[in-house]
């Protein structure tokens, strides 16, 4: 029997969150969101929380790739700015957020595998994303990563506006999730928004239950 012989499969696989992320600019900020494989439950927010990381007040990662990896990145970065922004008396940009990332994920190229979007607001630019994938930096008005990525990205183009409101963005983000989680068996679960401008950082989680639905035609 094959299966006694190597034993499953899973045992040798690391952990990867099959994932959809995504973020987008506004005119004032940006939203950030990314599905979870969880159920609903005290786990929830636990599990889902590894997918947007705060590296700082006004600015998150959205992770994707090995769960522990995307993790250890946002930890490093987190500390690296908090002690830049402490040295420069003031709160850091997203760009310098975006940079350590970048940095970071390509020194340990071989043995990382994350793709990572860093989204956020300063006072000199406002809201900004950023994708970061083999070393290049690159700010787009939205991004998409992730597992489910690939069977939303017609969707996102032909949705995309440019000058869409707050609202409208998160309405984007949550479409986009939702129709990655039923197209993408390692997608699912809940969808989890972070909304940031000049004025607050609103986060939420949005049930599988109460996400809208797509039929096939």
């Amino acid at each position: 029997n094959m299966l006694e012989e190597s034993g499953p499969e899973w045992l040798s696989e690391e952990v990867k969150t099959g994932t959809t992320i995504i973020a987008i600019e506004y005119n004032g900020g940006v939203v950030l969101g990314s599905d979870s494989r969880v159920s609903a439950g005290a786990s929830v927010v636990n599990r889902v929380m590894n997918k947007l990381s705060p590296l700082h007040d006004k600015i998150y990662c959205a992770l994707s790739g090995s769960a522990a990896d995307a993790q250890t990145i946002a930890e490093i970065v987190n500390y690296q700015l908090d002690v830049h922004s402490a040295e420069i008396g003031e709160d850091p940009q997203v760009r310098s957020a975006a940079t350590l990332v970048k940095n970071i994920s390509y020194k340990y190229k071989e043995e990382l595998s994350a793709h990572l979007i860093v989204a956020g607001w300063d006072r000199r630019e406002g809201g900004q994303v950023f994708a970061t994938l083999n070393g290049l930096l690159t700010r787009q008005p939205f991004a998409v990563g992730g597992s489910g990525s690939s069977y939303v990205y017609g969707f996102v183009d032909a949705e995309y506006r440019k000058g869409m409101t707050k609202e409208e963005c998160q309405k984007f983000v949550v479409n986009t999730l939702t129709l990655a989680m039923s197209r993408d068996g390692s997608s699912g679960g809940v969808a989890y928004i972070v909304s940031i401008d000049e004025h607050s950082t609103e986060e939420k989680v949005i049930l599988g239950n109460k996400l809208p639905t797509f039929y096939d035609q």
